[in-house]
């Protein structure tokens, strides 16, 4: 009886292992991730098999708006129980302008809004107003054929349009040797701060794909 008691205990602690992993306090974090990805890369990687209306010819996504996500110093909470309505389907059409999709604004507000301590309006003010300060290099919408290049270009490129940027308050991130995301660390009043070691991943490769704005 005494080694079910045990195993059951153990049981018990895994499951609040998971549920601390998953519902984290909402508010309690140190900094945002405002996260742009590439669309053309998307599409070409995903987003085309998917049938993606974000990749859709009447468009002509460049630098879009994947989320701005809550984080610590080391980790991120996801999924926090928010006391707060979730947006309206009205309210996520609003953000596909900057981000693509609605249901992508759908589930930023899920994954991470919810630990924002916001509304929903204001949590998707707040990344539009995040997305709005920083300058998208107009060089890349001039491509007119894909090419490669080191991601280090690309970081590069964003530091120069946006003076008020450190190395240390942005990495760019490479899928599947395509450039994927540039990702800005933010303060809670959407001034740059230094990353977290977990945050700051910057891609080495020298010869990242990238593809033209269709």
């Amino acid at each position: 009886m005494r080694k079910l008691l045990l195993e059951f205990a153990a049981v018990l602690a895994g499951w609040a292992t998971f549920a601390a992993a998953d519902g984290e306090q909402v508010g309690d974090f140190d900094y945002y991730v405002l996260s742009l990805s590439w669309s053309p890369n998307w599409c070409a990687q995903e987003g085309d098999a998917r049938g993606a209306d974000q990749c859709d010819a009447r468009h002509d996504h460049g630098w879009t708006l994947h989320g701005l996500w809550p984080q610590y110093h080391r980790g991120w909470p996801s999924y926090c129980r928010s006391a707060e309505a979730p947006p309206s389907r009205a309210m996520s059409r609003g953000m596909a302008d900057i981000m693509g999709s609605p249901g992508l604004a759908w589930h930023q507000w899920k994954k991470h809004g919810t630990c924002s301590g916001l509304s929903a309006q204001a949590y998707y003010t707040l990344m539009r107003e995040a997305y709005g300060r920083v300058t998208r290099p107009a060089v890349f919408r001039k491509l007119d054929k894909p090419v490669t290049l080191p991601a280090a270009v690309v970081e590069e490129a964003f530091l120069e349009d946006n003076p008020q940027l450190s190395p240390d308050s942005l990495t760019i991130t490479c899928r599947k040797g395509a450039i994927q995301e540039a990702r800005i660390c933010l303060s809670k009043a959407l001034e740059p701060v230094p990353c977290g070691r977990d945050a700051i991943r910057d891609c080495t490769l020298k010869n990242a794909h990238f593809a033209p704005i269709r």
